[in-house]
């Protein structure tokens, strides 16, 4: 049975209020009072497209582990690189092995969906491997657009095998056509979108429909047959009217999270899924449909081991665990949209040295260090030498991963003069569980969070762009443990 194993959706903590927007620029652009109504997810300054991918991913394969793994697959239409694979970048960081087959897609907002696709077609190919189809995207709209208002940021991943299948993929649909829609150059960051009313009817009201159509009579199904349908589409009226012409009943339509994050690009149709795993029973059937320069559908059905898959973080947690972006500035300037002035510290050289980034790979993407075989002592970074001064054996270390551990704090501080563009900078030092011991910066936080002995885990993030060079470091940074709910 070829089909999903796991699953996971990351929204990322940050949350905008529509009319915070508005109150800022409905001067400028008075109709974006009709998108204004609730909040779009805000990824935090040290995120992008590869963290939330990262960072779902982390969470699909909780339980599983990366062993199994022998493709990833990442899709975005905002990688920070066009030329280096994130796809490596985001697979080194979930401790997955080099000897897999990697790729990235872009382009496109369906990239998730044919991601997932060809993630199915490698396991088909290969029934003992799995894959991960890990999507996420940072979009960014013009300071009072339309866009501005409904795009969020969010990531998901989807783990497909042949083996404890909670879905199994019924088949799929796919249609490619130079539709234009939404479109940035290779020189711009800003999304950019033809007529509306043009993309509502002869876009989303003709491609999804048809493309449906097709995959029913591909397969011999009926739109009836399906427990729920998922698909994005922020224009609401399209929404309705594909629905009617659809002949759905409100029973069948997944919750598209427009007023909760707002559409994530490539990540959405993927999040949406995982929306719809989180709530499936057995015997359920789901119809994702992936939108842009054609359409992909895929067709699932819910298996008997869904009623195994329950105490894990869901999305709709991701929804609830939320904080308030409440200065329209801030955003700006996390996005770089806004000159700011971060002290001379700031104006220090930040060159990557990629020698010794490869040298070091495995601690920095992966953080990786070692356990001595002499004795079991952890360590980080990676050491020849045992510093237990019981032990001072030398080299008998084998690689070990802290990413999943945990750990707790052993101090921390707040730095108001760290060249940072959301201050104060807070590091200290974190014990990992098991032993070892690593001074990191703190994230998702305030002080009052924080405490000695407090659990932290740890997320993938950047610490630092080299505006000069234009390229993105990477690293781990800790954040506060939140207990993961059991939901049986």
């Amino acid at each position: 049975m070829l089909g999903i194993k796991s699953y996971a959706g990351y929204i990322p903590r940050y949350r905008l209020n529509r009319m915070t927007i508005f109150s800022s620029m409905g001067w400028l652009n008075p109709a974006i009072i009709m998108n204004a109504a609730g909040e779009k997810s805000v990824a935090n300054y040290d995120e992008d497209s590869v963290t939330m991918a990262a960072a779902a991913g982390q969470r699909c394969l909780e339980g599983i582990g990366p062993a199994q793994v022998g493709a990833l697959y990442y899709a975005s239409t905002t990688s920070p690189f066009r030329e280096r694979s994130a796809a490596n970048i985001v697979s080194a960081a979930l401790g997955i092995e080099e000897n897999v087959r990697s790729a990235d897609f872009g382009s496109s907002a369906k990239a998730g969906t044919t991601a997932l696709i060809s993630a199915i077609e490698f396991c088909a190919a290969n029934p003992d491997l799995s894959a991960l189809a890990a999507a996420a995207d940072c979009r960014i709209g013009k300071v009072g657009s339309v866009q501005e208002m409904v795009f969020g940021d969010a990531g998901a991943a989807v783990m497909v095998g042949s083996d404890d299948v909670i879905a199994e993929f019924d088949g799929s649909y796919s249609v490619s056509c130079d539709f234009v829609d939404h479109l940035r150059g290779s020189e711009s960051r800003y999304d950019r979108q033809w007529e509306e009313r043009w993309i509502r009817d002869l876009g989303y009201e003709r491609i999804i429909p048809e493309a449906i159509q097709a995959y029913l009579d591909k397969y011999g199904s009926r739109i009836e047959d399906y427990t729920k349908i998922i698909y994005p589409c922020y224009y609401g009226a399209a929404r309705k009217n594909i629905n009617r012409k659809l002949g759905l009943n409100p029973a069948q339509l997944q919750d598209d999270l427009m007023m909760e994050c707002g559409d994530s690009g490539s990540a959405h149709p993927l999040l949406l899924l995982a929306g719809a795993l989180e709530n499936a029973s057995s015997g359920d059937k789901l119809m994702v449909i992936g939108f842009g320069y054609g359409c992909d559908i895929l067709g699932f059905t819910v298996t008997e081991a869904i009623d195994h898959y329950k105490d894990r973080l869901r999305v709709s947690d991701s929804i609830k665990r939320e904080a308030e972006l409440d200065s329209f500035t801030k955003y700006l300037a996390w996005r770089d949209m806004l000159p700011v002035e971060v002290g001379l510290r700031g104006e220090e050289d930040k060159i990557t040295r990629w020698s010794m980034v490869w040298r070091n790979r495995g601690a920095i993407l992966g953080l990786k260090g070692t356990v001595c075989l002499a004795c079991g002592t952890r360590q980080y970074p990676p050491q020849r030498i045992c510093v237990n001064p019981d032990c001072g054996a030398i080299d008998q270390m084998e690689p070990f991963r802290f990413a999943d551990q945990g750990g707790k704090v052993v101090s921390f501080t707040s730095d108001m003069l760290a060249a940072t563009i959301n201050p104060p900078a807070i590091y200290g030092n974190i014990d990992f569980n098991g032993g070892g011991r690593c001074m990191m910066d703190f994230t998702d936080c305030a002080m009052e969070d924080l405490e000695v002995g407090k659990a932290v885990k740890f997320t993938f993030r950047v610490k630092y762009y080299d505006r000069r060079r234009d390229t993105t470091f990477y690293f781990w940074k800790a954040v506060p443990a939140e207990e993961v709910p059991v939901n049986g």
